[in-house]
């Protein structure tokens, strides 16, 4: 595959989709075309400056695959070294610091992943919990679109405390 060949492609499809009389189809597709190269363009200049400017603790692949738009087309084109319990994991920590949640766990035949809501922070209202797994789901799905649904669990409720109850210690009355 060569870009030269690619980029005959793209224009002739184009061109025949300008043929038809339906001009809406037609800027419609000039426009997926802009946004995907759009897409790419940001993907390739975030790998450049990863591999640019150092890629810190665990060297480049480990910045690459921390950061959510590369790891998004490497999975978008099965280019992806971690399967997919890691890339969840993966998308759990980049979260992690201000929205809390464990796996309960994954059915890869539906996609369906069960999460935990960790102990609730914040004022505990339901915008608040709804906010905080609206972020974890979008994490998620950059890093393992595989994931069709989530489902949540509610987070356990901590025991309470068991109360020793003993016999009153003798009395003076009670001794004799």
């Amino acid at each position: 595959m060569s870009a030269e060949a690619t980029g005959r492609r793209v224009e002739d499809v184009l061109d025949r989709l300008a043929q038809r009389d339906d001009r809406e189809v037609s800027a419609a597709a000039e426009e997926l075309v802009r946004v995907l190269m759009d897409f790419y363009g940001e993907g390739l200049a975030r790998i450049m400056q990863l591999l640019e400017h150092g890629s810190g603790d665990g060297g480049p692949q480990t910045a690459l695959l921390r950061d959510e738009l590369v790891s998004s087309l490497l999975v978008l084109h099965d280019l992806h070294p971690e399967n997919t319990t890691a890339r969840i994991g993966r998308a759990l920590d980049s979260v992690r610091s201000r929205h809390a949640a464990e796996v309960a766990g994954f059915d890869a035949d539906t996609g369906t992943l069960r999460l935990r809501s960790a102990e609730a922070g914040g004022c505990g209202c339901p915008s608040t919990t709804q906010a905080a797994q609206e972020a974890v789901e979008a994490a998620v799905g950059c890093f393992a679109p595989e994931v069709t649904s989530v489902q949540w669990e509610a987070a356990g409720k901590p025991e309470p405390a068991l109360l020793q109850i003993a016999s009153r210690p003798p009395t003076a009355a009670t001794a004799s």
